[in-house]
């Protein structure tokens, strides 16, 4: 992403898709399409841009019936003006934020191994090497989603990350914030964070949207 400045409320989301390599393309690309179609505004509600997106989604599907199967993550922030973040997700792709050198996952990831973490099952340890730690049970792509929502507050010197989980699979928390915090532009944040998880493996693609906060 470039590293331009804005005081107008701004959308920022990213898309994983899944459903083979073609299906995965379709189901990102749509459900982008689909929840930034509307102008950034306080007026419209970021989950509603999810669903949206998942509509949009659900429509090709139909229409095109090669395309059954695909579905995409889709973490969505709607940046307004005095420092408010309102906050829409489904699936496992991650929203961060790195505030006095502290990185905070504040996203909740719809896998399988969260749940399981979540119910005292399996320790967060574990769930890293978890033979279905890639099993998502919240998708863009399916009827009846349930869209996580939330706002917060932010402060001058905070910054947020939105990525898909090729960067968090292959980058520990701890890692990324180091590379965040000694990354002095947003694109040069984002770019050290890709060729990082590239380094690790690339095991997946991955995508990263990094956002500065002035006020």
């Amino acid at each position: 992403m470039n590293d331009g400045s804005t005081e107008e409320p701004t959308v920022i989301a990213v898309a994983d898709g899944m459903g083979g390599a073609v299906g995965g393309e379709v189901a990102s690309r749509i459900a982008i399409e689909a929840a930034m179609a509307e102008p950034a505004d306080a007026a419209i509600e970021p989950a509603d841009r999810v669903r949206a997106g998942n509509d949009a989604v659900l429509a090709a599907i139909e229409e095109d019936y090669t395309l059954s199967g695909m579905g995409t993550t889709l973490t969505l922030g709607l940046f307004l003006p005095a420092g408010l973040l309102r906050i829409a997700h489904i699936g496992d792709s991650r929203l961060y934020l790195l505030r006095n050198g502290v990185l905070e996952q504040l996203t909740k990831d719809h896998t399988l191994v969260a749940e399981l973490v979540a119910m005292g099952q399996i320790t967060p340890e574990e769930a890293e090497t978890h033979p279905r730690r890639n099993l998502v049970t919240k998708v863009i792509g399916t009827p009846e989603i349930s869209v996580d929502e939330f706002d917060i507050d932010l402060k001058p010197g905070d910054r947020v990350v939105i990525c898909s989980d090729g960067l968090n699979a292959m980058v520990r928390d701890d890692a990324i914030a180091k590379i965040l915090t000694d990354s002095w532009a947003p694109s040069d944040a984002a770019w050290s964070l890709i060729e990082a998880a590239n380094a690790a493996g690339g095991a997946d693609n991955t995508t990263v949207a990094v956002v500065d906060v002035s006020l």
